[in-house]
């Protein structure tokens, strides 16, 4: 966990509870320094370009938290710098709930799921939505050649911390192409080995016919 993660959300009420269940002594140390916005590495960079969906929350006006899953393919979600994550906002059901939240509240979350690793990384951020000019040349996340979905905005979210979290009670989760790319050499196998018995019955005398 880093430091900004637990300075933004270990509120006082927080701090009770950790508190009243002996965990205190273990986070103190994890909020102390000077405020300041986490950087993002090459292992938070690489984990979002290879994602093909998240988690994104945000905060209605009337008080209500809002979660959406956003999707695409990968590289729809990049890093363009160390402190900037930017997404390809496709066209979905149009209810711009998300978008309408946007305007009065900028502060987000997003929650990125590796199932197959058991891996899941939390950011907290600020987001605003942009257009490709707001990008340079070569970091705008447009869909590849072949893929129907229209983007409708760019989304850019400035991170002001993340945690990579721990895998307790992710169930191990697959996707057809993942499954496809496990499977592929066990059925590359069974082929061959096919084919070596179709070779062998062939060189063989029927067992009925002999004597």
């Amino acid at each position: 966990m880093t430091r900004r993660y637990g300075q933004l959300l270990f509120t006082p009420a927080a701090r009770r509870h950790q508190q009243e269940h002996g965990s205190h002594r273990g986070y103190a140390a994890m909020t102390r320094g000077p405020a300041g916005a986490d950087r993002l590495t090459a292992d938070e960079a690489g984990f979002a370009a290879t994602r093909t969906s998240f988690y994104l929350a945000s905060t209605s006006s009337s008080g209500w938290p809002y979660v959406q899953h956003r999707g695409g393919p990968p590289g729809f979600l990049r890093a363009t710098g160390d402190r900037t994550l930017a997404f390809a906002d496709y066209r979905g059901n149009r209810q711009y709930i998300t978008v309408g939240n946007l305007d009065g509240d900028d502060r987000v979350a997003l929650l990125l799921m590796d199932y197959p690793s058991r891996t899941r990384l939390k950011i907290l951020g600020r987001a605003r939505t942009a257009g490709a000019k707001d990008l340079p040349d070569g970091e705008v996340p447009m869909p590849p050649d072949g893929y129907r979905a229209k983007v409708e905005r760019l989304v850019l979210v400035e991170v002001e911390a993340f945690d990579w979290n721990c895998p307790q009670h992710i169930e191990p989760r697959y996707t057809a192409a993942e499954l496809e790319e496990t499977l592929a050499p066990m059925r590359e196998r069974m082929a061959a080995l096919e084919r070596e018995n179709a070779r062998l019955r062939a060189g063989s005398p029927d067992p009925a016919g002999a004597g």
